[in-house]
C-alpha cells in the first residue's frame, strides 16, 4: 500500500450516489406517500438509476459492472477473508459491498415501478398490493442502507481509511488488490 491517493469515484457516479441518498432520506422520512414531492423525487431516482445502469457499461473502470460484479468466486474469497479477519482490499467496491449495492439498486427500481403502478395505472386503482410491495421495498431499502453505512464505517476503522470521504472527494488511497 502507498500513501498516494488515486481518483476512484468519478463525478457522475458520486452524483448518483448522493442523489439516491438524498431522495431516500426525503421520501422515507419526510415526504408522505402520494405527495407530489414524493412522486417527483421518485421519478428523479429512477432517472438516476437508468443513468447508473448505463454508466456501468460506459463509465470508467470503477463504475463498470465487470470490475466489481459479485461472482461466486469473488464473494467466497471476500467472505473467507472477513470470517478469518484477514484484510481484503479492493480499490473499488468489495464483492459483498457490490452485492449490497445491487440489492439497493434493485429496491430503487422496484420502488419506482410499484409507486408508478399504485399512482398511475387506472386498472390497479383500489388494489392494495402495489402499495404493500412499495412499503416492503422501502423498508428493505432502509435495512440495506443501514448495512451499507455500518459496513462503510466498520471497514473504515478496520482499514484505517475514511471510506465515506472517498465518496465525497472521489479519491482514495491506493492499495494493492487481492
Amino acid at each position: 500500500m502507498t500513501g498516494a491517493t488515486v481518483r476512484l469515484w468519478d463525478p457522475l457516479l458520486r452524483l448518483c450516489h448522493w442523489s439516491f441518498a438524498g431522495v431516500f432520506v426525503a421520501n422515507y422520512f419526510i415526504n408522505e406517500e402520494g405527495e407530489s414531492w414524493h412522486q417527483w423525487l421518485g421519478y428523479y431516482a429512477v432517472g438516476c438509476l437508468a443513468v447508473r445502469v448505463l454508466w456501468g457499461f460506459a463509465g470508467p473502470r470503477s463504475a463498470r459492472w465487470a470490475d466489481f460484479w459479485p461472482t461466486p468466486a469473488r464473494l467466497g474469497a471476500h467472505i473467507r477473508a472477513l470470517l478469518h479477519n484477514r484484510p481484503y482490499h479492493r480499490l473499488g467496491h468489495s464483492p459483498v459491498g457490490a452485492l449490497v449495492m445491487l440489492l439497493m439498486l434493485t429496491c430503487i427500481g422496484g420502488l419506482g415501478l410499484t409507486g408508478f403502478l399504485a399512482e398511475e395505472v387506472d386498472a390497479l386503482w383500489g388494489a392494495d398490493w402495489p402499495m404493500d410491495l412499495h412499503s416492503l421495498l422501502a423498508d428493505s431499502l432502509l435495512v440495506l442502507v443501514c448495512v451499507h453505512v455500518l459496513a462503510a464505517l466498520v471497514e473504515s476503522l478496520r482499514m484505517g481509511e475514511n471510506l465515506p470521504l472517498s465518496m465525497i472527494t472521489g479519491r482514495r488511497r491506493h492499495r494493492d488488490e487481492p
